[in-house]
């Protein structure tokens, strides 16, 4: 037996416990010695393991089998269903929220029927039915009118917790995008305006809408100019019928009505574009770069690094900040279709 688990078993197994209750089963609330960032880090292993009903291994995952195979690689015991889930630990209110608790929603209309684990900061991770395991959002437009209520199991240590950033941007579809910048990057389109013309050379960095048009044209979509719904890009930009069905899948998402089709985008944000265009799930061991390794994209960019997409820069980081250039979207783009 591992050192850590040693470490995480003793203590957790005291602790733990089965009470019989009258119809259901509850596990009593105990302090764990794993980390936040032990949680996260184990959480984040299986980002891209596609969705499989009565799924409990990486073969393929329901929502409450994720969680319990999570936890049990942690050391810690949690029953097989969502219902039962539900009745273990004990209550915390939503403003209460802290990372390691479990949060549940009604997405049948028939009670409690999904859960998830949530990280802080709004986010929660889960094994959705469109996505498989992803990072989304507590309050987006699914998501936040379905919850209906969260449990605590265990309580992990704040020690080394990394940080989980907010969402810039929410596609329309019942699984939202996984991961998109904090709205206080450098490189986020936001309100304020995007950054085009002479601040960066298009000629050199590939546009929002150059991506859209490459992707489309990548997975062989319609392309047809027609309205987009975005204010910034009518029906005769050369580019809406790319931009229009790239919204259509939920790929790409605006801000505020506007698609800022002049923008450029970084490295790790066309990485969780590829990874849910493209459908791609971890192949073999979880992958990080020096500077991915608590980033919001750190599961999209092992996802491109373990698919041979992305094999980094040559100093070692993957250049999570950089602006993709024209040259790098081609040979992604490239690599992609000899999948």
């Amino acid at each position: 037996m591992s050192s850590l688990k040693k470490k995480i078993l003793l203590p957790v197994f005291a602790t733990f416990m089965f009470i019989a209750g009258v119809g259901q089963s509850q596990q009593v609330e105990a302090s764990s010695s794993v980390t936040v960032k032990q949680l996260t880090t184990e959480a984040y292993k299986y980002i891209g393991i596609k969705y499989k009903y009565g799924g409990t291994t990486t073969r393929g995952f329901d929502c409450s089998g994720y969680v319990q195979y999570v936890f049990k690689k942690l050391g810690l015991n949690l029953t097989r269903t969502t219902s039962t889930q539900y009745r273990q630990g004990t209550a915390v209110a939503k403003k209460n929220l802290i990372p390691g608790d479990l949060v549940f929603f009604n997405t049948t209309g028939r009670g409690v029927s999904h859960v998830g684990i949530y990280l802080g900061n709004n986010k929660f991770i889960h094994s959705g039915v469109s996505r498989g395991v992803q990072v989304v959002g507590l309050n987006d437009s699914y998501w936040g009118k379905r919850y209906i209520g969260a449990r605590r199991v265990a309580t992990f240590s704040q020690e080394q917790a990394p940080v989980v950033p907010p969402v810039v941007e929410e596609p329309v579809v019942e699984t939202p995008v996984v991961e998109e910048p904090p709205a206080s990057s450098a490189n986020s389109n936001n309100a304020a305006g995007e950054v085009k013309g002479d601040e960066i050379d298009l000629t050199v960095f590939a546009s929002r809408a150059a991506v859209a048009e490459e992707m489309a044209k990548a997975l062989g979509l319609d392309a047809t100019p027609r309205e987009t719904g975005f204010d910034d890009v009518p029906a005769t930009h050369p580019q809406s019928g790319s931009i229009a069905v790239m919204h259509e899948l939920g790929i790409f998402s605006g801000d505020e009505g506007k698609f800022n089709p002049s923008s450029p985008i970084t490295r790790a944000q066309i990485a969780k574009v590829f990874v849910n265009a493209f459908d791609l799930s971890q192949k073999g061991d979880y992958l990080t770069y020096p500077d991915t390794a608590t980033h919001w994209s750190a599961g999209s960019v092992s996802i491109l690094a373990s698919n041979n997409i992305t094999t980094g820069k040559e100093d070692g980081t993957f250049g999570i900040n950089d602006y993709l250039t024209n040259r790098q979207l081609s040979t992604f783009i490239e690599r992609l279709n000899n999948l």
